[in-house]
């Protein structure tokens, strides 16, 4: 008698996975969930699943040479928490979410509103008393800045697509898509350190990988605008912290918002908390509610697929496929 398949969440901020437990109880999986924050507990408490749901816990090659998961499945586009390489080795398939980025361009766009028009201490000086728009001086429009977009994906083009509305002046930067898609969207192509001599705002859309970590760097902010802004959707390693505490401290730039950091939650004492330049979100750019189910959806049902022997439809190392024939027990 096959023994009954079992997914194990190994971590999430959701509140309900009612929506997996349903998906995944269609093929008579069981699901468990943890809250997994290091190596070994993913591997005390997950090494025995068929198939893993993870969202910030590590995945590393030591915790994969203890699994037994014939997938594992990220909640969400990035998979820099995966040892992908380690996975693809021992034949485990590896899959991510791609889902609707809407609010994640609509966050980016918050996060540049509020730089420019200086919202946050704006709102801080208004409450505690303050009604005089003068000691704000100057705040310039939107329209007519330069922006420059690093990574243009899927997210940079939906943020471009926003910004077109403001009469925004949009440059970007990817050296792995066509010219002829910058086109499309009217956006002019430019070489990195163009853009970050040219841009009043640089926003970030790009993954963590070992080329991209630290791309922005003392070096780069020191090339920056001083009435420049930074603004980080992506992944906190994109950004050297260290660096960007000094070049907000020191004003090689104006502003930062951030909505995610190397380390998160961010540990007491860090230093970026303490400065008053800076806007900060809790790595919340991807939610909203529609987000949030399309994302659990996707993903359990990426793990069924495999588990009944079938081919993910977000499949990111597709060098993993020869070990479908054995998911179906």
């Amino acid at each position: 008698m096959n023994k009954r398949l079992k997914v194990a969440i190994t971590d999430s901020d959701y509140e309900s996975h009612d929506i997996e437990r349903g998906i995944l109880s269609k093929i008579g999986t069981e699901l468990v969930e943890f809250q997994c924050r290091t190596e070994d507990e993913v591997v005390r408490f997950c090494s025995d699943a068929d198939g893993l749901l993870v969202q910030y816990a590590p995945i590393t090659r030591r915790v994969l040479e203890s699994l037994s998961a014939k997938v594992i499945t990220r909640y969400g586009i990035g998979v820099d928490n995966i040892d992908v390489k380690a996975a693809t080795e021992r034949n485990i398939l590896v899959t991510n979410v791609v889902y609707d980025v809407t609010d994640v361009a609509e966050h980016t766009l918050s996060l540049i509103l509020s730089l420019v028009r200086r919202i946050p201490w704006i709102r801080s000086s208004t409450r505690a008393g303050e009604w005089d728009w003068r000691m704000w001086q100057p705040i310039e429009r939107l329209k007519g800045k330069a922006i420059g977009i690093i990574g243009f994906g899927r997210i940079g083009r939906q943020v471009a697509q926003r910004l077109r509305g403001f009469e925004a002046e949009l440059i970007a930067y990817d050296p792995y898509v066509p010219p002829e898609v910058f086109k499309e969207h009217r956006v002019e192509r430019v070489d990195f350190e163009t853009l970050l001599r040219r841009s009043q705002i640089v926003t970030i859309h790009v993954a963590l990988t070992g080329e991209t970590r630290h791309m922005i760097g003392e070096e780069e902010l020191k090339k920056m605008r001083r009435d420049a802004f930074l603004v980080n959707v992506s992944r906190g390693g994109i950004v050297d912290e260290k660096a960007l505490y000094k070049a907000l401290k020191k004003g090689w730039i104006s502003g930062a918002g951030l909505d995610v950091l190397e380390s998160e939650p961010p540990k007491r004492g860090n230093p970026l908390l303490s400065l008053g330049n800076i806007v900060l979100t809790p790595h919340m750019a991807w939610y909203s509610t529609s987000s949030l189910t399309e994302i659990q959806e996707k993903a359990a049902e990426d793990v069924a697929r495999a588990l009944t022997g079938q081919i993910p439809l977000h499949l990111v190392n597709k060098e993993a496929l020869k070990s479908l024939g054995n998911l179906a027990h």
